[in-house]
């Protein structure tokens, strides 16, 4: 082909990367797919920020609110969805423009997906509960004994990705670093062009706290309360959104309105940093704007 038909538009949320693609497919008839993992959730349109129903309506959307906020999806479950998708267009010969900000999501088309047998929860479990009993300190110094790349690259506090890599490793007896060492791009070299939308980070921040008082304009606090009147396991992908648990405090009478708005602007705002922090080191040879 001439040029790649894949346009990867990545960013921090509220950089302005879905108006950009919105632009962008007016005016070339590109089909926007959704990368991010918390726009995928039927429940989420008001706190995920995903485009409005205007905003679809001016542009083909795929894979936007398709997810139910019960139904937990990995990073592999997108792929399986998103590929079919992206065979369908390229054999239409039309451009598609991948749009969010789940770094993972964009690392696995371009750097490729473990195939990492499933872990079952008693592993996970076992796991945190090592974790919780010795200290995240001491637990470094366990997880260096089986995954000495992990330990080094996991950031202090990351719980999560810790208790993973340690779960991995007890589970099938391999380090998840292994593992990931095996990948191959789903996406083939020449076929993509990526663009980080970086706002400079005042600016960003400050469209950060906008977002969030629009939100609440929006209607964020009816959408927590319906979540909450779910009783949703609270470790769902949903559940975390950021907002959900700010917003359910104030509605339990925990807060103040005011105070959950101020927690959830810095909930976003430091959101918004790790995310740009992730794509400096993951994708310094991406286009910025």
């Amino acid at each position: 082909m001439s040029q790649p038909l894949i346009t990867l538009i990545a960013g921090p949320t509220a950089s302005g990367k879905s108006r950009l693609a919105l632009e962008m497919a007016q005016r070339t008839g590109a089909l926007i797919v959704n990368a991010d993992s918390q726009q995928l959730y039927a429940d989420l349109r008001v706190l995920s920020a995903r485009p409005s129903v205007e905003e679809e309506a001016q542009a083909d959307h795929a894979l936007y609110g398709v997810v139910d906020a019960a139904d937990a999806w990995s990073v592999g479950r997108w792929c399986r969805a998103v590929m079919p998708i992206l065979t369908e267009q390229a054999a239409e010969d039309r451009p598609v423009l991948m749009v969010g900000g789940t770094g993972l999501y964009f690392a696995s088309l371009t750097k490729g997906l473990a195939d990492i047998p499933d872990i079952p929860v008693e592993a996970r479990d076992a796991a945190g509960a090592l974790f919780d009993a010795e200290g995240e300190v001491a637990f470094r110094r366990q997880l260096a004994g089986v995954d000495a790349s992990a330990e080094a690259r996991i950031e202090a506090g990351d719980r999560q990705r810790l208790t993973r890599a340690w779960a991995v490793a007890s589970h099938t007896g391999r380090a998840l670093s292994d593992w990931t060492a095996e990948t191959t791009p789903l996406l083939e070299a020449g076929s993509w062009t990526g663009i980080v939308v970086e706002p400079a980070r005042d600016l960003l921040y400050a469209n950060c706290d906008a977002r969030v008082a629009q939100m609440v304009a929006q209607g964020a606090l009816e959408e927590v309360r319906a979540l909450i009147a779910r009783d949703l396991d609270p470790a769902l992908p949903a559940m975390k959104a950021v907002g959900v648990r700010e917003f359910a405090a104030h509605l339990a009478g925990e807060t103040t309105l005011a105070a959950a708005v101020e927690a959830t602007r810095q909930a976003t705002r430091n959101y918004a940093k790790r995310q740009l922090t992730w794509f400096r080191n993951q994708t310094p040879d991406w286009s910025r704007i």
